[in-house]
């Protein structure tokens, strides 16, 4: 599998994004356009060596068709790393809907959807993200069975959202052991950009420790609930980069790292739950690491969720998947010994272990 990265390609037409997912492998991109309920997205599938591929659902209000395409590719491939480093029978797919009208999302519309997902035949396996909740799986379930996040109530293991947030969680002490010699986050100063699901619930567990939160979203109200529940303190969504601070947890949308923000950085962290951080997966990987910040990969800290969902799949049982997400923390001081090893940025380090295992299992299979 290539580890071409995808802003080697200027996503300029949608020719050049389909020869950017042939260069990263993607098995199936799947359009879909449904002119009665307004629905219109993308579902990618990426790689199914290792098992069905899984990903979210995002409903995001993209600036043109090629602008989703573009982020659907990345996502899928994402999520193949994800599963793969995170020692689950999972592949990687993702799905994007463009649509910033909530008055159509209705039920028919998620039905709608349900429908593309089963035509793939459990191919690609349908959870949240942005945009998307238990209650739209629910909506889903009645048309199709490859969905996974189903509500509590109806079998399932409900928001994956804490689990993403406790692996990021667990990727910080892990990387302030690494920098600092020790995990205790008593009085480290955090700056979290996005305090949505993830965000809030990475938060919770932060203030708990007795960090000091710095916070920016462009949902004020996600700002205030922060500032008046967890003693956090509201910054422009333009500081963040250049925040005097110890840790940056992007938990928003990708390609926050990239050569324009870099330079500003002045934390000894970067650690968050955004998918896909690095705008270039080589390059901005490098830049982190010849500057001395510890870089938590994000495929790897944010794979609470999935983990979740995986089991959820083959049988529901909270205390197994917490526990595989708490392998999160060693796994991440490995990425850290073995970037340091073989002085690789830990991007590399993460996306080769992940490779490995996905290129072992194939060579079973043949």
């Amino acid at each position: 599998m290539s580890s071409f990265s995808t802003t080697e390609v200027k996503p300029n037409s949608t020719q050049s994004l389909l020869a950017m997912a042939e260069n990263l492998q993607h098995e199936q991109i799947v359009y879909f356009n449904d002119e009665e309920t307004g629905l219109k997205g993308f579902i990618g599938i990426h790689n199914t060596v290792l098992g069905p591929s899984l990903g979210g659902c995002r409903i995001w209000n993209y600036t043109d068709i090629d602008s989703a395409l573009l982020d659907v590719i990345r996502l899928s491939r994402g999520m193949t790393f994800k599963s793969s480093i995170s020692g689950i029978n999972l592949g990687g797919g993702k799905s994007v809907i463009i649509n910033n009208n909530p008055a159509q999302r209705t039920e028919k519309f998620w039905r709608k959807f349900a429908e593309y997902v089963e035509s793939l035949g459990g191919r690609y396996i349908a959870a949240e993200d942005v945009g998307t909740s238990t209650k739209e799986v629910s909506y889903m379930m009645e048309v199709t069975k490859h969905v996974s996040g189903k509500p509590v109530e109806q079998g399932g293991a409900g928001d994956p959202s804490p689990f993403t947030a406790h692996g990021v969680y667990l990727g910080i002490k892990a990387s302030a052991k690494k920098a600092y010699g020790n995990e205790d986050l008593n009085g480290r100063k955090v700056v979290i950009q996005g305090v949505g699901h993830v965000g809030y619930y990475l938060s919770e567990m932060l203030a708990k420790e007795g960090a000091k939160l710095f916070v920016a979203d462009l949902n004020k109200s996600l700002v205030k609930r922060a500032v008046e529940n967890l003693n956090a303190t509201e910054i422009g969504i333009n500081e963040v980069y250049s925040f005097d601070a110890d840790i940056y947890a992007p938990c928003a949308l990708g390609a926050t790292l990239n050569e324009n923000t870099i330079p500003q950085l002045k934390c000894a962290i970067v650690a968050g739950s955004a998918n896909n951080q690095l705008a270039n997966e080589k390059v901005d990987g490098d830049s982190l690491f010849k500057k001395g910040i510890v870089y938590a990969p994000d495929f790897l800290i944010n794979a609470g969720g999935v983990i979740n969902c995986y089991q959820e799949i083959i049988g529901y049982n909270r205390d197994k998947a917490m526990e595989k997400v708490d392998a999160i923390y060693e796994q991440t001081l490995n990425i850290f010994k073995l970037s340091e090893t073989e002085k690789i940025s830990t991007h590399s380090a993460a996306e080769k272990i992940a490779l490995k295992r996905i290129e072992d299992t194939k060579a079973k299979k043949k």
